[in-house]
Protein backbone atom coordinates (compact mmCIF):
# COMPACT_ATOMS: atom_id res chain seq x y z
CA UNK A 1 0.00 0.00 0.00
CA UNK A 2 1.53 3.77 -0.43
CA UNK A 3 -0.36 7.01 -0.61
CA UNK A 4 -2.24 6.28 -4.28
CA UNK A 5 -3.96 3.06 -3.68
CA UNK A 6 -7.30 2.43 -3.57
CA UNK A 7 -8.71 2.18 -0.12
CA UNK A 8 -12.31 2.43 -0.97
CA UNK A 9 -14.25 0.93 -3.59
CA UNK A 10 -17.61 0.92 -3.97
CA UNK A 11 -20.22 -0.61 -5.92
CA UNK A 12 -23.34 1.11 -6.88
CA UNK A 13 -26.37 -1.26 -7.17
CA UNK A 14 -26.75 -5.29 -6.64
CA UNK A 15 -28.30 -7.64 -8.98
CA UNK A 16 -25.94 -10.26 -11.21
CA UNK A 17 -23.50 -7.37 -12.10
CA UNK A 18 -23.00 -5.84 -8.91
CA UNK A 19 -22.67 -9.20 -6.93
CA UNK A 20 -20.38 -10.65 -9.65
CA UNK A 21 -18.05 -7.42 -8.84
CA UNK A 22 -18.43 -7.58 -5.60
CA UNK A 23 -17.07 -11.49 -5.09
CA UNK A 24 -14.54 -10.78 -7.59
CA UNK A 25 -13.38 -7.83 -6.05
CA UNK A 26 -13.38 -9.95 -2.32
CA UNK A 27 -11.52 -12.32 -3.74
CA UNK A 28 -8.46 -10.28 -5.73
CA UNK A 29 -8.56 -7.34 -3.84
CA UNK A 30 -8.11 -9.00 -0.21
CA UNK A 31 -4.75 -6.82 0.38
CA UNK A 32 -5.71 -5.87 4.23
CA UNK A 33 -6.12 -2.35 2.87
CA UNK A 34 -9.23 -2.19 0.14
CA UNK A 35 -12.68 -2.03 1.45
CA UNK A 36 -15.84 -2.98 -1.36
CA UNK A 37 -19.05 -1.59 -0.43
CA UNK A 38 -22.06 -2.29 -2.23
CA UNK A 39 -25.00 -0.07 -2.38
CA UNK A 40 -28.55 -1.43 -2.89
CA UNK A 41 -31.70 -0.96 -2.07
CA UNK A 42 -34.40 -3.62 -1.70
CA UNK A 43 -37.36 -1.37 -2.62
CA UNK A 44 -35.71 -1.52 -6.13
CA UNK A 45 -35.77 -4.02 -8.41
CA UNK A 46 -33.28 -6.15 -10.38
CA UNK A 47 -34.12 -6.90 -14.20
CA UNK A 48 -33.03 -10.52 -13.14
CA UNK A 49 -33.94 -11.94 -16.34
CA UNK A 50 -30.89 -13.21 -17.84
CA UNK A 51 -30.86 -17.01 -17.21
CA UNK A 52 -28.62 -18.52 -19.43
CA UNK A 53 -24.64 -17.95 -20.07
CA UNK A 54 -21.96 -19.28 -22.46
CA UNK A 55 -18.50 -21.07 -21.36
CA UNK A 56 -16.80 -18.49 -19.86
CA UNK A 57 -18.91 -18.37 -17.04
CA UNK A 58 -16.99 -21.86 -16.15
CA UNK A 59 -13.65 -19.83 -15.79
CA UNK A 60 -15.39 -17.37 -13.80
CA UNK A 61 -17.10 -19.58 -11.13
CA UNK A 62 -13.60 -21.84 -10.91
CA UNK A 63 -11.73 -18.70 -10.30
CA UNK A 64 -14.31 -17.39 -7.61
CA UNK A 65 -13.25 -21.29 -5.81
CA UNK A 66 -16.84 -21.94 -6.39
CA UNK A 67 -17.74 -25.97 -6.62
CA UNK A 68 -19.86 -26.06 -9.53
CA UNK A 69 -22.21 -28.74 -8.22
CA UNK A 70 -23.17 -27.05 -4.99
CA UNK A 71 -23.50 -23.56 -7.26
CA UNK A 72 -25.85 -25.40 -9.51
CA UNK A 73 -27.94 -26.55 -6.58
CA UNK A 74 -27.88 -23.35 -5.41
CA UNK A 75 -29.42 -21.62 -8.35
CA UNK A 76 -31.68 -24.22 -9.46
CA UNK A 77 -29.18 -24.74 -12.61
CA UNK A 78 -29.14 -27.11 -15.31
CA UNK A 79 -25.96 -26.98 -18.22
CA UNK A 80 -26.06 -25.64 -21.92
CA UNK A 81 -24.52 -27.27 -24.43
CA UNK A 82 -25.64 -24.55 -27.16
CA UNK A 83 -28.86 -23.05 -28.68
CA UNK A 84 -31.17 -24.60 -31.37
CA UNK A 85 -32.31 -21.33 -33.59
CA UNK A 86 -35.75 -22.14 -35.04
CA UNK A 87 -37.80 -20.33 -38.05
CA UNK A 88 -34.82 -18.02 -38.54
CA UNK A 89 -33.35 -18.83 -41.89
CA UNK A 90 -37.03 -19.17 -42.98
CA UNK A 91 -40.09 -20.66 -40.90
CA UNK A 92 -39.59 -24.55 -40.39
CA UNK A 93 -35.72 -24.37 -40.76
CA UNK A 94 -33.87 -25.16 -37.55
CA UNK A 95 -30.19 -25.44 -36.76
CA UNK A 96 -27.74 -25.36 -33.89
CA UNK A 97 -25.27 -23.62 -32.94
CA UNK A 98 -22.86 -25.74 -30.62
CA UNK A 99 -20.22 -24.78 -27.71
CA UNK A 100 -17.15 -26.90 -28.77
CA UNK A 101 -15.43 -27.37 -32.18
CA UNK A 102 -16.44 -28.86 -35.01
CA UNK A 103 -14.19 -32.51 -35.35
CA UNK A 104 -10.62 -31.37 -35.58
CA UNK A 105 -8.30 -30.10 -38.15
CA UNK A 106 -6.23 -31.63 -40.28
CA UNK A 107 -2.62 -31.13 -40.74
CA UNK A 108 -3.17 -27.77 -40.41
CA UNK A 109 -6.36 -27.29 -42.42
CA UNK A 110 -9.57 -26.07 -41.04
CA UNK A 111 -11.88 -28.91 -40.35
CA UNK A 112 -14.70 -26.70 -41.89
CA UNK A 113 -12.69 -26.19 -45.10
CA UNK A 114 -12.54 -29.51 -45.41
CA UNK A 115 -16.21 -30.24 -44.38
CA UNK A 116 -17.39 -28.15 -47.27
CA UNK A 117 -14.91 -29.76 -49.90
CA UNK A 118 -16.29 -33.43 -48.58
CA UNK A 119 -19.43 -31.54 -49.64
CA UNK A 120 -18.96 -30.09 -52.55
CA UNK A 121 -18.40 -33.69 -54.12
CA UNK A 122 -21.37 -35.17 -52.24
CA UNK A 123 -24.03 -35.71 -50.16
CA UNK A 124 -22.95 -34.95 -46.55
CA UNK A 125 -24.99 -34.79 -42.85
CA UNK A 126 -25.42 -31.16 -41.40
CA UNK A 127 -21.95 -29.99 -40.32
CA UNK A 128 -23.75 -30.55 -36.07
CA UNK A 129 -23.02 -34.64 -36.75
CA UNK A 130 -19.73 -33.21 -36.60
CA UNK A 131 -19.97 -31.82 -32.49
CA UNK A 132 -20.24 -33.84 -29.51
CA UNK A 133 -22.07 -30.99 -27.93
CA UNK A 134 -24.50 -30.84 -31.24
CA UNK A 135 -24.90 -34.68 -31.11
CA UNK A 136 -25.38 -35.14 -27.05
CA UNK A 137 -27.79 -31.99 -27.24
CA UNK A 138 -30.05 -33.60 -30.14
CA UNK A 139 -30.66 -36.94 -28.17
CA UNK A 140 -30.89 -35.10 -24.90
CA UNK A 141 -27.86 -35.88 -23.34
CA UNK A 142 -25.49 -34.46 -21.08
CA UNK A 143 -21.65 -35.01 -19.62
CA UNK A 144 -19.19 -33.20 -18.04
CA UNK A 145 -15.09 -34.14 -19.25
CA UNK A 146 -12.92 -34.64 -16.41
CA UNK A 147 -9.08 -34.32 -16.71
CA UNK A 148 -8.49 -38.07 -18.10
CA UNK A 149 -11.78 -37.90 -20.37
CA UNK A 150 -10.49 -38.95 -23.83
CA UNK A 151 -11.81 -37.39 -27.37
CA UNK A 152 -14.31 -36.77 -28.72
CA UNK A 153 -15.61 -36.63 -25.04
CA UNK A 154 -13.15 -34.12 -23.92
CA UNK A 155 -14.58 -31.93 -26.23
CA UNK A 156 -17.63 -31.34 -24.43
CA UNK A 157 -17.84 -27.79 -23.36
CA UNK A 158 -20.43 -26.46 -21.33
CA UNK A 159 -22.29 -23.35 -19.95
CA UNK A 160 -25.67 -22.85 -17.40
CA UNK A 161 -29.06 -21.93 -17.67
CA UNK A 162 -29.79 -20.58 -13.70
CA UNK A 163 -32.48 -18.30 -12.20
CA UNK A 164 -29.98 -15.41 -12.00
CA UNK A 165 -31.74 -13.71 -9.00
CA UNK A 166 -30.21 -16.89 -6.96
CA UNK A 167 -27.35 -16.21 -8.63
CA UNK A 168 -27.13 -12.72 -7.08
CA UNK A 169 -28.01 -14.39 -3.89
CA UNK A 170 -25.53 -16.99 -3.75
CA UNK A 171 -22.67 -14.24 -4.70
CA UNK A 172 -23.88 -11.78 -2.15
CA UNK A 173 -23.44 -14.81 -0.08
CA UNK A 174 -19.65 -15.36 -0.86
CA UNK A 175 -18.64 -12.06 -1.27
CA UNK A 176 -19.63 -10.84 2.63
CA UNK A 177 -18.08 -13.88 3.63
CA UNK A 178 -15.06 -12.09 2.54
CA UNK A 179 -15.69 -8.69 4.13
CA UNK A 180 -17.68 -6.76 1.54
CA UNK A 181 -19.93 -4.53 3.22
CA UNK A 182 -23.37 -4.36 1.67
CA UNK A 183 -25.74 -0.73 2.85
CA UNK A 184 -29.22 -0.57 2.51
CA UNK A 185 -30.46 2.14 1.13
CA UNK A 186 -31.23 4.61 -2.03
CA UNK A 187 -28.67 7.13 -3.48
CA UNK A 188 -30.48 10.64 -3.70
CA UNK A 189 -27.35 12.69 -4.02
CA UNK A 190 -24.10 12.58 -5.54
CA UNK A 191 -21.07 14.76 -4.79
CA UNK A 192 -18.55 15.74 -7.51
CA UNK A 193 -14.88 17.06 -6.84
CA UNK A 194 -14.96 20.42 -7.80
CA UNK A 195 -11.58 20.48 -9.91
CA UNK A 196 -11.53 17.06 -12.09
CA UNK A 197 -15.56 16.06 -12.39
CA UNK A 198 -14.48 12.72 -9.94
CA UNK A 199 -17.12 11.54 -8.13
CA UNK A 200 -16.30 12.03 -4.30
CA UNK A 201 -19.59 10.07 -2.31
CA UNK A 202 -23.01 9.43 -2.65
CA UNK A 203 -25.57 10.14 -0.23
CA UNK A 204 -28.31 8.03 0.75
CA UNK A 205 -32.17 8.47 1.55
CA UNK A 206 -31.22 8.44 5.66
CA UNK A 207 -28.92 11.37 5.62
CA UNK A 208 -25.77 8.43 5.12
CA UNK A 209 -23.21 9.26 2.93
CA UNK A 210 -20.76 6.73 1.14
CA UNK A 211 -17.17 8.06 0.30
CA UNK A 212 -15.07 6.42 -2.37
CA UNK A 213 -11.98 6.61 -4.65
CA UNK A 214 -13.19 3.86 -7.62
CA UNK A 215 -17.00 3.83 -8.03
CA UNK A 216 -18.86 0.88 -9.87
CA UNK A 217 -21.86 1.84 -11.58
CA UNK A 218 -23.86 -1.73 -11.51
CA UNK A 219 -27.44 1.07 -11.69
CA UNK A 220 -28.89 -0.32 -14.68
CA UNK A 221 -30.35 1.32 -17.99
CA UNK A 222 -30.66 4.70 -15.67
CA UNK A 223 -26.74 4.66 -15.19
CA UNK A 224 -27.26 6.53 -12.03
CA UNK A 225 -23.30 7.44 -12.21
CA UNK A 226 -21.91 7.21 -15.66
CA UNK A 227 -24.55 9.22 -17.27
CA UNK A 228 -26.82 11.24 -14.66
CA UNK A 229 -24.24 12.22 -13.07
CA UNK A 230 -21.52 12.16 -15.78
CA UNK A 231 -23.23 12.43 -18.62
CA UNK A 232 -21.34 9.59 -20.83
CA UNK A 233 -23.42 9.31 -23.67
CA UNK A 234 -24.99 6.42 -25.82
CA UNK A 235 -24.14 5.00 -28.79
CA UNK A 236 -27.80 3.65 -30.54
CA UNK A 237 -27.52 0.61 -32.34
CA UNK A 238 -31.12 0.38 -32.86
CA UNK A 239 -30.87 1.04 -36.83
CA UNK A 240 -29.03 -2.35 -37.11
CA UNK A 241 -31.15 -4.20 -33.84
CA UNK A 242 -34.28 -2.85 -34.03
CA UNK A 243 -35.87 -4.72 -31.03
CA UNK A 244 -37.04 -2.25 -28.25
CA UNK A 245 -38.53 -4.52 -26.10
CA UNK A 246 -38.90 -7.61 -24.24
CA UNK A 247 -41.34 -9.46 -22.17
CA UNK A 248 -40.21 -12.76 -19.28
CA UNK A 249 -42.52 -15.28 -18.09
CA UNK A 250 -41.47 -18.68 -16.49
CA UNK A 251 -43.99 -21.85 -16.95
CA UNK A 252 -44.19 -25.02 -15.53
CA UNK A 253 -42.82 -28.49 -17.78
CA UNK A 254 -42.76 -32.16 -17.72
CA UNK A 255 -40.33 -34.24 -19.00
CA UNK A 256 -36.56 -34.05 -19.35
CA UNK A 257 -34.94 -30.59 -19.45
CA UNK A 258 -32.98 -30.00 -22.54
CA UNK A 259 -29.22 -29.34 -22.23
CA UNK A 260 -29.45 -26.50 -24.78
CA UNK A 261 -31.52 -22.69 -25.02
CA UNK A 262 -33.97 -22.49 -27.69
CA UNK A 263 -34.95 -19.27 -29.70
CA UNK A 264 -37.68 -19.37 -32.06
CA UNK A 265 -37.94 -16.33 -34.41
CA UNK A 266 -41.92 -14.93 -34.54
CA UNK A 267 -42.72 -12.36 -36.99
CA UNK A 268 -41.55 -9.52 -35.22
CA UNK A 269 -38.65 -10.98 -32.91
CA UNK A 270 -38.15 -13.84 -30.99
CA UNK A 271 -38.66 -16.50 -27.99
CA UNK A 272 -36.22 -17.82 -25.31
CA UNK A 273 -37.19 -21.03 -23.81
CA UNK A 274 -34.48 -22.08 -20.61
CA UNK A 275 -35.48 -24.98 -19.00
CA UNK A 276 -34.14 -24.56 -15.43
CA UNK A 277 -34.66 -27.49 -12.65
CA UNK A 278 -37.82 -26.04 -11.30
CA UNK A 279 -39.18 -24.47 -14.19
CA UNK A 280 -38.94 -22.71 -17.68
CA UNK A 281 -37.94 -19.63 -18.57
CA UNK A 282 -39.62 -17.94 -20.99
CA UNK A 283 -39.45 -14.28 -23.16
CA UNK A 284 -40.34 -12.87 -26.17
CA UNK A 285 -37.89 -9.99 -27.99
CA UNK A 286 -39.80 -7.91 -29.85
CA UNK A 287 -39.92 -4.41 -32.21
CA UNK A 288 -42.44 -2.51 -30.92
CA UNK A 289 -42.83 -0.95 -34.10
CA UNK A 290 -44.36 -3.84 -35.92
CA UNK A 291 -46.58 -5.36 -32.86
CA UNK A 292 -48.07 -3.90 -30.36
CA UNK A 293 -47.62 -4.72 -26.36
CA UNK A 294 -50.53 -6.92 -25.73
CA UNK A 295 -50.17 -8.59 -28.96
CA UNK A 296 -46.55 -9.70 -28.19
CA UNK A 297 -47.83 -10.57 -24.21
CA UNK A 298 -50.58 -12.59 -26.44
CA UNK A 299 -48.29 -14.15 -28.30
CA UNK A 300 -45.95 -15.29 -25.68
CA UNK A 301 -48.73 -16.81 -23.60
CA UNK A 302 -49.90 -18.43 -26.81
CA UNK A 303 -46.35 -20.18 -27.30
CA UNK A 304 -46.30 -21.32 -23.86
CA UNK A 305 -45.55 -25.44 -23.39
CA UNK A 306 -46.61 -25.42 -19.54
CA UNK A 307 -48.96 -23.41 -17.01
CA UNK A 308 -48.26 -19.90 -17.18
CA UNK A 309 -46.98 -19.20 -13.54
CA UNK A 310 -46.54 -15.89 -13.03
CA UNK A 311 -47.50 -12.36 -14.98
CA UNK A 312 -45.34 -11.48 -17.94
CA UNK A 313 -42.48 -8.72 -16.82
CA UNK A 314 -41.99 -6.25 -19.25
CA UNK A 315 -38.83 -4.33 -20.31
CA UNK A 316 -38.32 -1.56 -22.55
CA UNK A 317 -34.36 -1.32 -23.75
CA UNK A 318 -32.63 0.54 -26.37
CA UNK A 319 -29.55 -1.65 -27.91
CA UNK A 320 -26.14 -0.17 -27.76
CA UNK A 321 -23.99 1.26 -26.03
CA UNK A 322 -22.31 3.45 -23.51
CA UNK A 323 -19.49 6.16 -24.92
CA UNK A 324 -17.40 5.55 -22.33
CA UNK A 325 -17.68 2.35 -19.89
CA UNK A 326 -14.93 3.76 -17.36
CA UNK A 327 -15.26 7.91 -17.33
CA UNK A 328 -12.90 9.52 -14.43
CA UNK A 329 -13.47 7.36 -11.10
CA UNK A 330 -16.29 5.39 -12.77
CA UNK A 331 -16.79 2.26 -14.28
CA UNK A 332 -19.96 0.60 -15.25
CA UNK A 333 -20.90 -2.88 -15.97
CA UNK A 334 -23.79 -4.86 -16.63
CA UNK A 335 -27.08 -2.76 -18.27
CA UNK A 336 -25.12 0.60 -17.16
CA UNK A 337 -22.23 -0.06 -19.90
CA UNK A 338 -24.64 -1.47 -22.93
CA UNK A 339 -27.04 -4.12 -23.82
CA UNK A 340 -27.33 -6.28 -26.51
CA UNK A 341 -30.28 -8.31 -26.76
CA UNK A 342 -29.84 -11.84 -25.06
CA UNK A 343 -29.99 -14.08 -28.71
CA UNK A 344 -26.22 -15.46 -27.87
CA UNK A 345 -26.38 -15.02 -23.98
CA UNK A 346 -23.71 -12.73 -23.81
CA UNK A 347 -25.28 -10.14 -21.17
CA UNK A 348 -23.24 -12.13 -18.37
CA UNK A 349 -20.29 -12.83 -20.41
CA UNK A 350 -19.98 -9.00 -20.92
CA UNK A 351 -20.07 -8.26 -16.85
CA UNK A 352 -17.72 -10.96 -16.41
CA UNK A 353 -15.72 -9.21 -19.46
CA UNK A 354 -15.59 -5.95 -17.73
CA UNK A 355 -14.82 -7.27 -14.15
CA UNK A 356 -11.71 -9.31 -15.50
CA UNK A 357 -10.35 -6.02 -17.92
CA UNK A 358 -10.76 -3.63 -14.51
CA UNK A 359 -8.78 -6.41 -12.53
CA UNK A 360 -5.83 -6.47 -15.38
CA UNK A 361 -5.65 -2.69 -15.15
CA UNK A 362 -6.80 -1.99 -11.70
CA UNK A 363 -6.20 1.76 -11.24
CA UNK A 364 -4.64 3.81 -7.99
CA UNK A 365 -5.63 7.25 -6.86
CA UNK A 366 -4.07 8.66 -10.31
CA UNK A 367 -6.64 7.45 -12.61
CA UNK A 368 -4.14 7.13 -15.58
CA UNK A 369 -5.93 8.19 -18.74
CA UNK A 370 -3.40 5.08 -20.11
CA UNK A 371 -5.15 2.27 -17.98
CA UNK A 372 -8.68 3.99 -18.88
CA UNK A 373 -8.08 4.15 -22.30
CA UNK A 374 -7.19 0.70 -22.49
CA UNK A 375 -9.86 -0.38 -20.78
CA UNK A 376 -12.40 1.78 -23.00
CA UNK A 377 -10.70 -0.08 -26.10
CA UNK A 378 -11.10 -3.26 -24.58
CA UNK A 379 -14.91 -3.12 -24.41
CA UNK A 380 -16.02 -1.26 -27.44
CA UNK A 381 -14.42 -4.03 -29.35
CA UNK A 382 -16.04 -6.58 -27.14
CA UNK A 383 -19.24 -4.83 -27.71
CA UNK A 384 -18.84 -4.45 -31.19
CA UNK A 385 -17.83 -8.28 -31.31
CA UNK A 386 -21.52 -9.64 -30.28
CA UNK A 387 -23.19 -6.55 -31.78
CA UNK A 388 -21.97 -7.71 -35.59
CA UNK A 389 -22.16 -11.34 -34.33
CA UNK A 390 -26.41 -10.66 -33.42
CA UNK A 391 -26.68 -8.47 -36.50
CA UNK A 392 -25.63 -11.55 -38.66
CA UNK A 393 -28.74 -13.29 -37.00
CA UNK A 394 -31.51 -10.84 -38.15
CA UNK A 395 -29.53 -10.02 -41.52
CA UNK A 396 -28.87 -13.65 -42.89
CA UNK A 397 -32.79 -14.42 -43.08
CA UNK A 398 -34.53 -15.73 -45.84
CA UNK A 399 -38.14 -14.75 -44.56
CA UNK A 400 -40.56 -12.29 -46.46
CA UNK A 401 -43.83 -13.06 -44.46
CA UNK A 402 -43.20 -9.89 -42.79
CA UNK A 403 -42.15 -6.08 -43.32
CA UNK A 404 -40.02 -6.90 -40.01
CA UNK A 405 -37.57 -10.04 -41.54
CA UNK A 406 -37.67 -7.93 -44.94
CA UNK A 407 -36.44 -4.82 -43.47
CA UNK A 408 -33.53 -6.55 -41.48
CA UNK A 409 -32.33 -7.98 -44.74
CA UNK A 410 -31.91 -5.39 -46.41
CA UNK A 411 -30.25 -3.51 -43.60
CA UNK A 412 -26.84 -2.35 -44.13
CA UNK A 413 -24.37 -3.92 -42.62
CA UNK A 414 -21.34 -2.24 -40.12
CA UNK A 415 -18.22 -2.06 -42.27
CA UNK A 416 -16.65 -4.57 -39.49
CA UNK A 417 -19.51 -7.43 -40.10
CA UNK A 418 -19.57 -7.08 -43.94
CA UNK A 419 -15.62 -7.49 -44.25
CA UNK A 420 -16.38 -11.07 -42.33
CA UNK A 421 -19.21 -11.98 -44.50
CA UNK A 422 -17.09 -10.94 -47.43
CA UNK A 423 -14.59 -13.56 -46.88
CA UNK A 424 -16.70 -15.89 -45.51
CA UNK A 425 -18.93 -16.11 -49.23
CA UNK A 426 -15.65 -16.23 -51.43
CA UNK A 427 -13.66 -19.06 -49.64
CA UNK A 428 -15.29 -19.41 -46.22
CA UNK A 429 -12.24 -17.74 -44.42
CA UNK A 430 -12.75 -16.76 -40.98
CA UNK A 431 -10.76 -14.63 -38.74
CA UNK A 432 -10.31 -13.61 -35.23
CA UNK A 433 -9.21 -10.05 -34.35
CA UNK A 434 -9.13 -8.20 -31.14
CA UNK A 435 -9.54 -10.88 -28.40
CA UNK A 436 -12.70 -11.52 -30.14
CA UNK A 437 -15.11 -13.42 -27.90
CA UNK A 438 -16.87 -15.78 -30.78
CA UNK A 439 -14.57 -18.33 -32.03
CA UNK A 440 -14.72 -19.95 -35.70
CA UNK A 441 -17.77 -22.12 -34.59
CA UNK A 442 -20.23 -19.87 -34.21
CA UNK A 443 -19.19 -17.88 -37.03
CA UNK A 444 -19.57 -21.26 -39.27
CA UNK A 445 -22.58 -22.62 -37.64
CA UNK A 446 -24.63 -19.29 -37.88
CA UNK A 447 -23.31 -18.75 -41.59
CA UNK A 448 -24.13 -22.14 -43.08
CA UNK A 449 -26.96 -22.45 -39.97
CA UNK A 450 -28.90 -19.36 -42.22
CA UNK A 451 -28.00 -20.30 -45.76
CA UNK A 452 -25.20 -18.24 -46.47
CA UNK A 453 -22.86 -20.26 -48.75
CA UNK A 454 -19.31 -19.98 -49.62
CA UNK A 455 -18.36 -19.87 -53.50
CA UNK A 456 -15.77 -22.28 -52.34
CA UNK A 457 -13.01 -23.37 -50.36
CA UNK A 458 -9.69 -22.19 -49.40
CA UNK A 459 -7.90 -24.05 -51.90
CA UNK A 460 -4.98 -25.55 -49.50
CA UNK A 461 -7.57 -28.29 -48.72
CA UNK A 462 -7.00 -29.85 -51.88
CA UNK A 463 -3.59 -30.66 -50.66
CA UNK A 464 -4.83 -33.82 -48.67
CA UNK A 465 -5.60 -36.69 -49.96
CA UNK A 466 -9.20 -37.37 -50.21
CA UNK A 467 -9.98 -40.71 -49.30
CA UNK A 468 -7.99 -40.04 -46.64
CA UNK A 469 -10.05 -36.84 -45.33
CA UNK A 470 -13.18 -38.58 -46.37
CA UNK A 471 -12.49 -41.54 -43.96
CA UNK A 472 -10.95 -39.53 -41.44
CA UNK A 473 -14.46 -37.24 -41.64
CA UNK A 474 -16.57 -40.55 -40.98
CA UNK A 475 -14.51 -41.97 -37.96
CA UNK A 476 -15.36 -38.33 -36.12
CA UNK A 477 -18.98 -38.72 -37.18
CA UNK A 478 -19.60 -41.88 -36.02
CA UNK A 479 -17.35 -41.70 -32.80
CA UNK A 480 -19.45 -38.24 -31.92
CA UNK A 481 -22.46 -40.46 -31.90
CA UNK A 482 -21.58 -43.55 -30.24
CA UNK A 483 -20.14 -41.62 -27.38
CA UNK A 484 -23.09 -39.48 -27.13
CA UNK A 485 -25.53 -42.53 -26.97
CA UNK A 486 -23.62 -43.67 -24.30
CA UNK A 487 -23.94 -40.49 -21.96
CA UNK A 488 -26.98 -40.55 -19.60
CA UNK A 489 -30.15 -38.08 -20.22
CA UNK A 490 -29.47 -34.30 -19.02
CA UNK A 491 -31.63 -35.16 -16.35
CA UNK A 492 -30.31 -38.03 -14.70
CA UNK A 493 -26.68 -36.42 -15.04
CA UNK A 494 -28.07 -33.65 -12.84
CA UNK A 495 -29.54 -35.83 -10.18
CA UNK A 496 -26.71 -37.46 -10.00
CA UNK A 497 -24.64 -34.88 -9.45
CA UNK A 498 -26.50 -33.36 -7.38
CA UNK A 499 -27.34 -36.09 -4.90
CA UNK A 500 -23.42 -36.09 -4.61
CA UNK A 501 -22.53 -32.78 -4.43
CA UNK A 502 -19.96 -31.38 -1.62
CA UNK A 503 -21.47 -29.65 0.99
CA UNK A 504 -18.61 -27.74 2.54
CA UNK A 505 -18.05 -24.28 1.98
CA UNK A 506 -15.22 -23.92 -1.07
CA UNK A 507 -11.97 -23.34 -0.57
CA UNK A 508 -10.19 -20.34 -2.59
CA UNK A 509 -8.05 -21.49 -4.99
CA UNK A 510 -4.13 -20.57 -4.62
CA UNK A 511 -2.90 -17.84 -6.64
CA UNK A 512 -1.07 -19.63 -9.97
CA UNK A 513 1.38 -17.03 -11.96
Amino acid sequence: MNEHSIRNVVIVGGGTAGWMAAAALSRYLDNGYTQTSLIESEDIGTIGVGEATIPPLVKFNAMLGIDEDEFLAATKGTFKLGIEFVNWGQIGHRYFHPFGNYGHDLQGVHFHQLYLRERSQRVMQDISAWSITAVASSLGRCARPGPETRPPLSGMTHAFHFDASLYAAYLRSYAERLGVRRIEGKIVETRLRGEDGFVEAVTLDNGRTIEGDLFIDCSGFRGLLIEQELQTGYEDWTHWLPCDRALAVPSTYDGQPDPFTRSTAHGSGWQWRIPLQHRMGNGLVYSSAHISDDDAAQLLLDNLEGEQLADPRALSFTTGRRLLAWNKNVVALGLASGFVEPLESTSIHLIQAGIARLLALFPDKRFSPIERDEYNQQIQNLFEDVRDFVILHYWANRRTDTDFWKSCAAMELPDSLQRKIDLWRSKARIFRENAELFARTSWVAVMLGQGILPEGYDPIADALDEQKVAAALEQMRLANLQAAERLPSHGEFLAEILGHRRRSEPELPEFVF
